[in-house]
């Protein structure tokens, strides 16, 4: 089995990965694999606790190492779509992709059932069809790749910025700037393995990467603030991360410090709303924008009344 690390799996450990794409096998077993030189990182053999890198290319020689996971049909809000990629509306709650302790409900159970063996598979099985991905809880725009050709013309597109994604968050407290862009650089919490930290408050980090995030005011609120994000990287959790850390974490965000929520909601309310990007093989340039969700709209009522 080859799996290619995407930006949302760097920082993580060899063994750490693997336990969540291999449940079959125990991390001890992983580990004994990955000394015993069965499984190779860009065709090297490396130590367990080797930090992943995006692009690091994992041969793993066993055959049962896969997730087992079937086809659902599950309704997808298909926004745009052509021969080679489709643009869906990911819901709010819904994985992007099966993961060891879940395999039923996500995005790629749906998109297999709708499209079965047309999608891409150069990020393996469990990610058929998957180019990016968006959090659980974060709803809107996400791209998927119908073919492998397709795939890398995307990555390629996103690794080189030539693409435009926009958020729309409700963030806590007032933003007083109009517009301004947060550059702070990106990293895994040696502390918690779950976030990602910008540094400081006494966290030492590696392996930290250049993030920009664009704001831009929409409307403010008594002690609330909508704003647009210009996601001009993509590192893991970065709006939720470059907010907190600026002391605006998006509203009900529990993981980055939103702290006790007045209006109950699912987690961030976050969601990803403009998409504009070239057509595959092409030069038309597609451009994308979704009305806010349910979770978003009893939010933005709330502090409207």
């Amino acid at each position: 089995m080859k799996i290619i690390a995407d930006e949302f799996s760097e920082g993580l450990r060899i063994d750490s990965f693997l336990a969540g794409v291999m449940p079959d096998f125990s991390r001890s077993k992983i580990q004994s694999l990955i000394k015993s030189g069965k499984i190779l990182v860009n065709n090297s053999a490396k130590k367990p606790s080797y930090a992943l890198r995006a692009g690091d290319i994992l041969d793993c020689d066993t055959e049962d190492a896969v997730i087992k996971f079937e086809p659902e049909n599950i309704p997808l809000d298909i926004v745009w779509e052509d021969e080679n990629m489709a643009v869906i509306n990911k819901p709010s709650g819904m994985l992007t992709h099966p993961t060891a302790n879940e395999t039923t409900g996500t995005l790629v159970n749906a998109l297999l059932y709708k499209y079965g063996e047309n999608l891409s598979d150069i990020n393996g099985e469990f990610r058929r069809g998957i180019v990016h991905r968006l959090d659980r809880n974060t709803s809107g725009l996400i791209m998927t790749a119908k073919n492998n050709k397709t795939h890398e013309y995307l990555a390629g597109e996103i690794k080189e910025r030539r693409f435009s994604k926009k958020y729309l968050a409700i963030v806590k407290g007032v933003i007083e700037k109009d517009e301004f862009l947060i550059d702070l650089p990106i990293a895994r919490n040696p502390r918690q393995p779950n976030k990602m930290t910008t540094g400081g408050g006494g966290v030492n980090v590696e392996g930290e990467k250049e993030s920009y995030t664009g704001v831009k005011v929409l409307e403010r609120f008594k002690d609330a603030t909508l704003v647009e994000l210009d996601l001009i990287t993509g590192r893991t959790h970065q709006i939720r991360v470059h907010m907190a850390s600026i002391g605006h974490p998006v509203y009900n965000d529990t993981l980055y410090g939103f702290g006790k929520m007045k209006i109950k909601t699912e987690e961030q309310v976050l969601e990803a709303y403009k998409l504009e990007f070239k057509k595959p093989f092409s030069d038309e340039v597609i451009r994308l924008e979704i009305p806010p969700d349910e979770k978003f709209e009893k939010v933005l009522k709330a502090l409207r009344n």
